[in-house]
């Protein structure tokens, strides 16, 4: 699923833009706990679904290749994450929605979880 469709189907806002507009998003995973993160990771072009807002979640992203971070239930960082993230090509996004909402309005459109 490219990451716009998922951005609309989950009501996010864009905050900071992705460099690919047609990267395809695969492999999902929702969590607070950074080494949840750190244990989950396998995949390209994954997103992380957090209500985590700090400047961890930016570097947890970047050394597990994650692409794209979607903040939850209205969550927005800060000026200095935005930045930090443009340096390191993750693309960010806020959603209203609750975490298990949001991953399970992903999930019936078709982006999957660890080994699915």
């Amino acid at each position: 699923m490219k990451l716009s469709e998922c951005a609309e189907v989950i009501q996010a806002s864009i905050l900071v833009p992705c460099e690919d507009p047609d990267l395809e998003i695969n492999v999902a995973c929702g969590a607070d706990l950074m080494s949840d993160v750190m244990a989950f990771s396998c995949a390209t072009n994954q997103m992380m679904l957090t209500g985590l807002v700090n400047p961890q979640t930016i570097r947890t992203a970047e050394m597990m290749d994650v692409k794209v971070i979607v903040f939850v239930r209205g969550k927005n960082p800060d000026q200095g994450m935005l930045n930090l993230a443009r340096e390191k090509s993750i693309s960010i996004l806020t959603t209203p929605l609750p975490m298990f909402s949001a991953c399970g309005i992903l999930y019936k459109h078709g982006v999957k979880g660890k080994g699915e």
